[in-house]
């Protein structure tokens, strides 16, 4: 079954709804984004949650060292990086790295093959920040990714009620990260997460 995150939570009532919904993970924004979130904001709501589900940090460019005192800080599972980070932080990295790939080519899906991360997100090439700008992409390039990162791919990039079917048909991913696709006016939408969650799942 396929797995889902939602990401950019930023209240503790949103973030045990989506749990109680059947997310399978939660994502925190670290990074500069209209989601980001402090290390304080973040511990405060993680340490409320379930131990099942999968806590998530989200940054951009930012130093290993810091990373891993967030992570330490919040209780993540994840570090999930957006920028131009080195294929190296991948292997130096004390806490697990799902790194991201912002697609538009066929050349974006190769430079996946340098990193050896624990999972690999795909996202939409198009917009202001490094990730978050909920806008697709064409799902048919997912399919010239290499087999043996193909089994741990996580779909992201404008997903929402009206076209995750579609795209878990074509990408069959391991796992769907939504962020705006579940939100009104901005904010996050609890009616929203509840409907993302049970079509993924009923799938």
């Amino acid at each position: 079954m396929v797995k889902v995150k939602i990401c950019g939570i930023k209240d503790r009532e949103t973030a045990i709804e989506a749990c109680k919904a059947g997310a399978d993970a939660l994502g925190f924004v670290f990074a500069k984004s209209s989601r980001q979130i402090t290390v304080n904001e973040a511990k405060n709501i993680i340490d409320k949650l379930p131990s099942k589900v999968v806590k998530i940090g989200v940054f951009v460019n930012e130093s290993l060292e810091k990373m891993e005192y967030i992570g330490k800080e919040c209780g993540l599972d994840y570090l999930q990086l957006h920028g131009n980070e080195n294929p190296e932080i991948c292997i130096k990295s004390k806490i697990p790295i799902i790194k991201a790939f912002r697609v538009a080519t066929l050349q974006d899906i190769k430079a996946m093959e340098n990193y050896k991360a624990s999972a690999y997100l795909v996202d939409s090439g198009k917009g202001k920040y490094f990730g978050g700008n909920g806008t697709t992409f064409d799902w048919n390039i997912v399919k010239c990714i290499n087999k043996s990162i193909k089994t741990h791919v996580i779909l992201a990039g404008g997903l929402n009620c009206n076209n995750i079917h579609k795209a878990m048909d074509i990408v069959k991913p391991y796992a769907v990260d939504v962020s705006s696709g579940v939100e009104t006016k901005g904010k996050k939408d609890v009616i929203k997460i509840r409907r993302f969650i049970k079509l993924v799942k009923e799938r």
